[in-house]
């Protein structure tokens, strides 16, 4: 073997070494939503790369999208149980469970979900361990704030007497009970058939994401309110991350932190904003602006919702004045207090 062989060979085996460090370790992410949906190409494909690139390629994150390994509503359980080592969860899919998450789902609290997403994942950051102790909580990820689309014109509280709507998540779900409306409980991917069928006659939802379900061709009256937001948690699986050498989970703990969840939310809030430009636009829309005295209505129908959540989250053995003053004092911080 002359020398050039040898280095050729020995070069060889230096990549093979490279490359089966760079499979060391393989984690599957899921979520639900469509792989077209903003927060794949915008939210988790980058935080993927950017962990894939800080570990030196150790750390490959595969996607699956679209509910391909398991239901909407099951993703905080595949967390905890393994079925995915990471996780996309909408905690207000399983009312009640997570009562201290669901005060970022109150109407009119949060004016947008970038700093908003950082505020809330300082907050939550010192209950994450007590309430959802089976998973690491790595990014907290509010949509933009979303609003009523339906059938029918809605403008005041009122108006929602009567109607079948498909809610955002469990407190919206309760607040459309307290105005008088009927609940129809279906994950974001399942509403369209829902409207189309008769089901529901309403929905809350961001603006955009109209569009992206298709839903902007059966519902063409809009409330140009924003007023609550729908939380999303990006999850961990315990076991996959203990199983992490000290270095690694180094790379992912500087992968689930305030800044982190600002950018993995900005990309998702700015496509949905741009969504209610383009209905205003549109001659097949009409968006309703109400008055000042119609959006005090609105907030005096919600204020049950604070009362509600208050007796949850007692009855569950926290201090609900000093967890809800605690959001407050942070969203004040962030500058994004409604």
């Amino acid at each position: 073997m002359n020398c050039l062989t040898r280095v050729t060979l020995a070069a060889a085996l230096s990549l093979s070494a490279l490359g089966a460090q760079a499979a060391e370790v393989e984690w599957r992410l899921s979520h639900w939503l469509p792989a077209t949906h903003p927060i794949q190409p915008q939210g988790i494909e980058p935080w993927a790369e950017s962990i894939k690139e800080a570990s030196g390629g150790r750390i490959n994150i595969t996607i699956f999208p679209a509910q391909q390994l398991g239901a909407a509503p099951d993703h905080y359980d595949m967390a905890r149980d393994g079925i995915a080592d990471v996780t996309y969860v909408n905690p207000g899919y399983q009312a009640g469970r997570f009562p201290i998450a669901s005060l970022i789902e109150i109407p009119f609290q949060v004016t947008n979900a970038t700093d908003g997403a950082a505020a809330m994942h300082e907050w939550y950051a010192q209950y994450a361990e007590k309430e959802m102790p089976d998973v690491k909580v790595c990014m907290m990820n509010p949509h933009d704030p979303g609003a009523f689309h339906s059938k029918t014109p809605i403008h005041v509280p009122a108006d929602v007497s009567g109607m079948n709507v498909r809610p955002a998540n469990a407190t919206i779900a309760r607040f459309v009970s307290l105005l008088g409306g009927s609940s129809v409980q279906v994950s974001a991917p399942e509403a369209r058939e829902a409207l189309s069928k008769g089901v529901a006659d309403a929905m809350t939802f961001p603006w955009n994401s109209v569009y992206l379900f298709g839903i902007d061709q059966i519902l063409h009256q809009h409330l140009d309110m924003p007023f609550y937001a729908s939380l999303q948690t990006l999850l961990i699986s315990k076991a996959s991350y203990e199983a992490l050498p000290d270095d690694l989970k180094t790379v992912i703990d500087d992968h689930c932190t305030p800044e982190w969840s600002k950018t993995f939310s900005t990309g998702w809030a700015d496509w949905e904003a741009a969504g209610r430009q383009k209905m205003i636009d549109s001659p097949d829309h009409t968006l309703y602006e109400p008055t000042d005295d119609e959006i005090a209505l609105w907030r005096e129908a919600a204020a049950p919702l604070l009362d509600s959540w208050k007796k949850d989250v007692t009855a569950k053995g926290y201090d609900a004045d000093a967890i809800y003053q605690s959001y407050m004092d942070t969203l004040e911080k962030y500058g994004v207090k409604y």
